[in-house]
């Protein structure tokens, strides 16, 4: 590794996890419109880590595609626009 990569990978986190309660205090979307679970780091105004989990019951997945389901990107840059508010 180089230096500048040990000094990314150093740099902490300001905050450490954003449960799904504090993202519910947050955002004012709901199931099934909610699309961030969990928020695992955060530099404001830098960076940040969300997690969405998806399963194969998820409603989408059923009409997009059949038989090789795909979420769909309309619903990835949703997941991405609430990550970033």
């Amino acid at each position: 590794m180089t230096e500048a990569t040990n000094a990314t990978s150093a740099a902490p986190s300001l905050v450490s996890d954003f449960n799904i309660k504090k993202i519910l205090d947050l955002l004012p979307h709901r199931y099934p419109m909610l699309l961030v679970d969990r928020v695992i780091s955060l530099e404001p105004r830098k960076s940040i880590t969300a997690i969405k989990n998806v399963t194969f019951n998820e409603p989408f997945f059923n009409g997009h595609f059949p038989g090789h389901p795909v979420m769909p990107g309309v619903l990835m840059l949703e997941a991405l626009a609430q990550t970033a508010a």
